[in-house]
């Protein structure tokens, strides 16, 4: 394959990348979600004052719902911010143009791994079609930027062993890292250590100057991220929250239930096994392998924010070819550390998400990827290979060549599906999961706030979290903001109050009967008999927000 072929494959799937995760970025899907929002108003808000929503002085962790978590995405917001204004689209601009970035880095990774251009631009070609990378390459997930700079360190990495300057530049994308999601502080330090054991010949023949550079720069970039989560109780809080370990009332009931039995009926290894070490041991284990499930990867996938409707996390026409690529992979003629380092990515990309709650999760394994492109890039190849050599005709015509338009044809009714499923179906289908609704009714309750003394709102599912909403889409002054609200503890089921603004459950029984109150709530929160000034309805109809007067 010449040069100049390579350069208009790789053009071609880097232009194909770009439409993917730029058409239509801010319209589908088709509402940001809470922390989409959040991350939007702190980087409004840190860029007009220098504060998050809290008054913090540019964070480094943001407090946003009490969920501490790293701040980096935020400042990466800013300059699409100051350019396009705070709206969707700018949100979630940096992740779409780090889906990107992350498409032509893999290319060259891919061929640094294997020397093989094939390998790299099928590999390429499989994450810019991705339904997986897609799905969090067109909203503001800071996974997504965390995926994009473990490709880059991996990269530079790989690259350092012969240059070692190069070095550096990994440290620096490792360290950084650990500010863009939560994930990262397990997966990146796991995946350095797995590197260095796997080329360690390679890495310490290098000067020692240029490994101790790049330690150093790591350390220097690390060391406040490394503190703050030590030292601040608050740090680890989105941690604890999800971890399996905080779960505990159900699990060590059941766990009692069992130990009871077993001294009851005297049964020794009940007792030895029956334990609460036993049972958060299974749990873990059970998590990790919940994340290989065929059903979950191909068909159902998790909620409904993080694959398109009626669709896994990959297509169905990969299936095949990836468990080969496995195989081709482990037993085949390739470099030996090469296989390690892909096969030690894979294994370890669900070790961050074992040891949480609604497991699996697609949003903390986003670091499977590029593995999967990789297996299945070696078994599309290894396919091919083989049924070129097929010499077997029926009616005169070679049976290879139907394999291939068979092969072809599911794959663009595969690729095809997708597009309506995700571009079409999602808008009309998953509405009510993405927080549909305040786009189109906070514009109209600012066209009559005056008219009211006071605007209640609801805060109640799946209006959660609607004062960040109203702060978007209000693009309500931070300094402001903050001088309201001092002494809020931003708590996931706090009430907050702005301006005329009160975010409350509304019980409508107990509420002022008093004509210059508008109330703005979900249909469950009013009696029937109540009139509605104006109405946010799904795209299939039903009602999302109305405004209601006594």
């Amino acid at each position: 394959m010449n040069k100049k072929v390579i350069l208009i494959l790789l053009i071609g799937i880097i232009a194909l990348a770009t439409i993917l995760r730029l058409w239509k970025l801010g319209e589908v899907p088709i509402s940001p979600d809470w922390d989409e929002v959040a991350l939007g108003y702190n980087a409004y808000s840190i860029m007009q004052t220098g504060r998050d929503e809290y008054g913090k002085l540019f964070p480094v962790i943001l407090r946003s719902f009490d969920d501490y978590k790293p701040a980096f995405y935020t400042y990466f917001t800013i300059p699409s911010i100051a350019i396009f204004d705070l709206t969707v689209f700018s949100v979630r601009f940096p992740s779409a143009v780090f889906g990107v970035m992350t498409v032509f880095a893999i290319y060259f990774l891919i061929k640094e791994l294997f020397r093989k251009e094939e390998i790299a631009l099928l590999s390429s070609f499989l994450l810019a079609i991705s339904p997986w990378h897609i799905q969090f390459s067109r909203i503001a997930f800071e996974s997504n930027v965390g995926l994009s700079f473990n490709v880059f360190s991996v990269l530079f990495f790989i690259k350092g062993l012969k240059k070692p300057w190069f070095l550096v530049f990994s440290a620096f994308f490792m360290a950084i890292n650990l500010y863009i999601y939560q994930s990262e502080k397990v997966f990146a330090p796991i995946l350095l250590l797995a590197m260095i054991i796997i080329f360690r010949k390679e890495l310490f023949s290098i000067p020692k100057k240029y490994i101790f550079l790049a330690a150093i720069a790591g350390l220097l970039i690390s060391i406040p991220i490394v503190s703050y989560t030590i030292t601040d109780k608050n740090a680890l809080g989105r941690a604890k929250g999800v971890s399996v370990f905080s779960e505990t009332t159900n699990l060590l009931e059941e766990n009692a239930k069992k130990l009871i039995e077993d001294q009851k009926n005297n049964d020794t290894l009940g007792l030895l096994f029956d334990n609460r070490r036993i049972a958060f041991a299974k749990s873990v284990v059970s998590g990790y392998v919940s994340h290989f499930d065929l059903n979950w990867l191909f068909i159902t996938g998790d909620i409904a924010r993080h694959h398109a409707p009626n669709m896994g996390l990959l297509y169905l026409f990969e299936l095949p070819f990836l468990l080969i690529g496995i195989y081709c992979l482990i037993f085949g003629n390739f470099d030996k550390k090469t296989k390690f380092l892909v096969l030690a990515w894979f294994l370890i990309a669900p070790i961050p998400a074992s040891v949480t709650s609604g497991v699996p999760h697609a949003v903390r394994t986003l670091n499977f990827l590029p593995t999967f492109q990789i297996f299945t890039a070696i078994g599309i190849l290894f396919a091919l290979q083989k049924i070129s050599n097929i010499k077997y005709k029926i009616s005169n015509i070679q049976i290879k060549y139907f394999i291939y338009s068979f092969c072809f044809l599911f794959f663009m009714f595969n690729f095809l599906y997708y597009l309506n499923q995700y571009f079409v179906q999602q808008n009309y289908f998953n509405a009510k999961d993405w927080q549909y609704g305040y786009a189109q009714i906070i514009p109209e309750i600012h066209k009559i706030e005056s008219n009211y003394s006071k605007i209640v709102v609801s805060n109640q599912e799946p209006m959660d979290q609607s004062y960040m909403f109203f702060l978007f889409y209000l693009k309500y002054s931070p300094l402001l903001y903050q001088a309201e609200n001092k002494d809020v503890s931003g708590g996931f089921a706090e009430n907050h109050v702005f301006g005329q603004y009160e975010f409350r459950p509304i019980n409508w029984e107990k509420e002022e009967k008093n004509g210059k109150i508008l109330y703005v709530g979900r249909l469950q929160d009013f009696p029937k008999s109540t009139k509605k000034i104006k109405e946010a309805l799904y795209p299939n109809g039903e009602l999302a927000i109305q405004l209601t007067v006594y």
